[in-house]
C-alpha cells in the first residue's frame, strides 16, 4: 500500500468527495488516504470468493448481492474500509442514506459478510477493520491470510496459510480458524461448500 500525501487528517465525507476516478482503490485509515495495491494472488482470491459466494447466493435464492466496490463507513471518525468482498444485504440497502447516490454502506446489518485478504499490511485487517466491523455489528469477517503474514496470536503456530472465521456472538467476534484441509463453516452461508484448499489454490501459482 503506498499512502498519500495530506496536510491534516481527513474526515470521511471530504474522503468521499476526493476519491477520484482513476481506476485505483483508496482507504481512509485514521485520517490518512492509503492507495491499495493488490497482487494478482491476492485478485485471484478475492474474484475466486466472490464468484462462489454469488453462486451460493442464487442457489439458495438469498436476498443478497455482492458490489463491485463498496465502502464501509465505519464508527470510527476518519475511516473508510474497501473490502475485497462485502455481500450485502439488498431487502435492507433502502436504510442507508448514502446508497443512492454513491456505494457506501454504514450499518452492519446491511453487510451480513465481509471478507478481507490479507496483505503485508495485516495489522490493519487484524486491529482497526476488525474492532470496527465487530463495532457495528457485521455478522461474520473473514481474513483469509494465504501467506501466513500475519501475527501467531492470529494465526496460530506454525505459522501456515490460515482463513479466520469471525462470527458476531452477543456483539464480539468469536474466531475460528480453518486451514489445508478443512472445510469452511459459515454462519451466513450455512450450506457453502467451500475448502481452505480451494481458496489457497485460487492465489495461483504467480
Amino acid at each position: 500500500m503506498v499512502q498519500a500525501p495530506v496536510a491534516r487528517p481527513m474526515t470521511f465525507e471530504a474522503f468521499l468527495e476526493w476519491y477520484p476516478d482513476d481506476g485505483r482503490r483508496y482507504e481512509l485509515i485514521e485520517g490518512v488516504v492509503v492507495e491499495m495495491l493488490p497482487t494478482g494472488p491476492h485478485e485471484n482470491i478475492g474474484g475466486f470468493l466472490g464468484a462462489e459466494l454469488n453462486f451460493e447466493i442464487r442457489r439458495s435464492k438469498l436476498p443478497y448481492s455482492i458490489p463491485r466496490t463498496c465502502l464501509i463507513k465505519p464508527q470510527a471518525e476518519g475511516s473508510g474500509y474497501m473490502p475485497d468482498v462485502v455481500v450485502l444485504n439488498r431487502e435492507l440497502l433502502k436504510q442507508e442514506p448514502c446508497w443512492p447516490a454513491a456505494s457506501v454502506i454504514q450499518y452492519g446489518a446491511t453487510s451480513p459478510l465481509v471478507i478481507e485478504v490479507v496483505s503485508t499490511h495485516w495489522r490493519d485487517d487484524c486491529g482497526h477493520k476488525f474492532v470496527e466491523y465487530e463495532a457495528m455489528g457485521i455478522a461474520e469477517y473473514w481474513l483469509v491470510d494465504f501467506r501466513a503474514l500475519g501475527a501467531v496470536r492470529h494465526i496460530g503456530q506454525p505459522k501456515q496459510p490460515t482463513i479466520t472465521i469471525c462470527q458476531l456472538e452477543s456483539e464480539e467476534y468469536q474466531m475460528r480458524r480453518f486451514v489445508v484441509g478443512e472445510k469452511l463453516i459459515s454462519g451466513v452461508f450455512p450450506h457453502l461448500d467451500l475448502t481452505a484448499d480451494a481458496v489457497f489454490a485460487a492465489a495461483g501459482s504467480c
